[in-house]
């Protein structure tokens, strides 16, 4: 390249502008080399990374699996299928009804924790 560029200058045949756009061009596509083999390396660098995420979720799903197997009985599943049989027939007034006794059940252990809140917090007050 600076063989031409030295030719052109010489010879007076083509501009000097002419030359360093070519010389420019030729340092601009090593620069996009460099950059497009680093990302490559990114590239498989992610890769080994997805891999490893991926391994460790499929062997916490299959030790979750084992853990809940004794838990997961076809009883269980019986009843649960029951439960929604049953939630799903109900009339809307049976709905309701049994939708306020979960309401009642929650706001009376939220009062529970509240005064037990309140004891921890004048005992230490004390």
């Amino acid at each position: 390249m600076k063989k031409n560029v030295k030719k052109s200058i010489q010879k007076n045949k083509k501009p000097i502008l002419i030359a360093g756009i070519a010389a420019g061009a030729a340092t601009v596509a090593l620069g996009l080399g460099k950059a497009l083999k680093s990302m490559k390396a990114s590239a498989k660098a992610q890769h080994e990374v997805d891999k490893a995420e991926f391994a460790a979720a499929k062997a916490e799903a299959k030790a979750n699996f084992e853990e809940n197997r004794a838990h997961n009985t076809f009883k269980k599943a019986k009843a649960d299928a029951k439960k929604s049989w049953d939630d799903a027939h109900m009339s809307p007034a049976e709905r309701e009804e049994q939708m306020q006794k979960e309401r009642d059940t929650k706001i009376a252990e939220a009062n529970a924790r509240v005064e037990a809140a309140n004891a921890r917090f004048e005992a230490a007050k004390k």
